[in-house]
């Protein structure tokens, strides 16, 4: 590789949503004995899967894989109202890392469909965030990937227009305008269910690329929002663009300005293992669009199991009571730290 200069895209890599959910599953290792089950992947990385395997947990795609009482939990993606019910069934600690932000979606189609809207919803069919919230009102929502689907359309009642939050802007902005075309009287939320996230991280990407030769997209191929980084790329007219799971794929050829930046669920490990096999003659040039500080504190669930072992300890040791779990040993770790002991960082032999 010939590498002149890294353009490194700021905001990158983890979300809050995806940081609320790895620190939910790393605090559920701890607490339970393994295993701890998880209703798929927990975020589309596997570099964080494997990492969680190696601690003993187990990644199901059917609840009825769990045995009774065992610990799980659901992904950031969102389950069907069936699948919590049926995990709550199997008598053991359930908790849901849904996203907040997928939880508004959910709201919003729930609070439509019971008000007899036909809801219009832009997703990608197969994607668990999109399985998951169609599934809360299957009667009521049409998938809608194309012109053509919003067209097939036919309803003489109320119509609304909600979407999977993690896709680009590009990809839904057409679709949102002939909806409202096609039906001029189409409620749609008051802000957008696109993830501010995944916004951010798309406009901190178009400035980057365009000042490159080479872009490189860390993240993993079922990742929705990392495809979308792919496309924005693109539109911006970077001809060479590549989505790596890690530096092990970068291929040889590779020269001039590299801007790089991660999906929401790739962790910034890989983020420094990247830059450091690109090499850059002249450095690396940070490029921050803005600055994110969302917190999403842990699960309800969760939070009321810490607060149960916190009173526990507390009465075993004679201590005072905690009545309240603060969230501060929470807020206060991050998950890149939770996951920095990577296969690039791991002492040899280890």
């Amino acid at each position: 590789m010939s590498v002149d200069k890294v353009i490194l895209a700021s905001p990158r890599g983890f979300c809050a949503g995806v940081e609320k959910a790895i620190k939910a599953l790393d605090w559920m290792t701890r607490i339970f004995e393994p295993p701890v089950y998880c209703y798929h992947e927990i975020v589309h990385n596997r570099y964080v899967v494997d990492h969680f395997v190696s601690l003993g947990v187990i990644f199901v795609h059917d609840i009825a894989d769990v045995p009774p009482g065992a610990p799980v939990m659901l992904s950031a993606h969102g389950s069907a109202p069936a699948v919590v019910e049926a995990a709550r069934r199997t008598g053991g600690a359930v908790v849901d890392a849904v996203c907040p932000l997928v939880t508004k979606v959910h709201h919003e189609l729930k609070v439509r469909a019971r008000d007899g809207y036909t809801v219009l919803y832009v997703g990608h069919e197969g994607h668990e965030e999109a399985i998951g919230t169609m599934a809360v009102a299957p009667d009521s929502v049409v998938l809608v990937q194309s012109i053509d689907d919003i067209e097939r359309v036919s309803s003489a009642g109320p119509v609304a227009l909600l979407s999977q939050t993690t896709l680009s802007r590009d990809e839904w902005q057409h679709l949102r305008e002939y909806a409202h075309e096609r039906f001029p009287d189409i409620w749609q939320p008051a802000h957008s269910d696109l993830c501010f996230a995944t916004t951010n991280r798309q406009a901190a990407l178009r400035d980057a690329a365009r000042d490159a030769d080479v872009v490189v997209v860390i993240g993993s191929a079922n990742s929705s929002n990392t495809m979308a980084l792919t496309d924005v790329a693109r539109s911006v007219g970077c001809e060479h663009v590549l989505r790596v799971n890690g530096p092990e794929d970068l291929p040889e050829y590779l020269h001039g300005r590299v801007a790089v930046t991660a999906g929401a669920s790739a962790p910034e490990s890989l983020v420094r293992a990247v830059v450091a096999a690109l090499d850059p003659r002249d450095g690396v040039e940070t490029r921050v669009m803005s600055v994110e500080d969302e917190y999403f504190p842990p699960p309800p669930e969760l939070r009321d199991i810490l607060r149960s072992l916190s009173a526990l300890v507390d009465l075993c040791l004679a201590t005072p009571a905690a009545s309240t779990f603060d969230g501060s040993a929470d807020r206060v770790v991050t998950a890149a730290q939770i996951l920095d002991r990577s296969p690039y960082e791991r002492p040899r032999g280890e």
